[in-house]
């Protein structure tokens, strides 16, 4: 992950904490979608909708989603970059395994020629 990725990660974060601290610090005075169908008031968005808390939350809501999308595409990998991952691992498993292969043949080549060794000198 770039640099710029995880500083807009780090903002993403803030940015939802702030969020859900405005939205917890908000009265239940039927302002908001509470009100719209609880009723209390004359309006359908509720009479104060010009508060200082309403409008940071409707900024921070906007700066939220905007953010998602910036950080989902900053982070998003190429089809190219997911192809050389998969033939990498693919190929590390293979070296791998041929590795194993080479491991266990030597050790069945060490024993056959202990046994081997161990035949002749009891003859």
């Amino acid at each position: 992950m770039s640099i710029l990725g995880i500083i807009l990660l780090v903002l993403f974060c803030i940015v939802a904490l702030l969020l859900i601290f405005l939205v917890a610090v908000q009265g239940e005075n039927s302002v908001g979608l509470g009100g719209i169908f609880g009723g209390g008031s004359d309006s359908a968005f509720g009479s104060n909708t010009s508060s200082v808390l309403t409008r940071a939350t409707t900024i921070l809501v906007v700066v939220f989603m905007v953010l998602s999308l910036v950080v989902a595409i900053a982070n998003k990998s190429s089809d190219a970059e997911l192809l050389a991952a998969q033939t990498a691992a693919e190929s590390s498993s293979v070296e791998a395994t041929s590795w194993v292969d080479d491991a266990a043949s030597a050790e069945t080549s060490a024993e056959a020629t202990a046994e081997v060794s161990t035949a002749t000198a009891a003859e």
